[in-house]
C-alpha cells in the first residue's frame, strides 16, 4: 500500500469475496485482518481478490509480525 485510496480498494476488493465477515485495514502497518466463514471461502481467495485489485499480498501470521 503507497496510500489511502489503496487500503480503500484493497477493502473493497475482500469485502465482495462471499463469507467475508469484517475486513479492518491498516495503512501505517501495510495490513488487513479478515474475518471470514471458512466454509464460503477460503486463504486463497481472499488473496486472489487483492491480486485481481493490482495488490499481492500473503498470509501473516502473529509470529511473522
Amino acid at each position: 500500500m503507497t496510500c489511502a485510496m489503496c487500503a480503500v480498494t484493497i477493502k473493497k476488493a475482500l469485502q465482495q469475496v462471499e463469507g467475508v465477515q469484517k475486513v479492518i485495514v491498516n495503512y501505517d502497518t501495510k495490513t488487513a485482518l479478515v474475518t471470514f466463514d471458512n466454509q464460503k471461502t477460503n486463504i486463497s481467495v481472499l488473496i486472489n481478490s487483492t491480486t485481481n485489485a493490482g495488490y499481492t499480498s500473503s498470509l501473516v501470521t502473529p509470529n511473522s509480525l
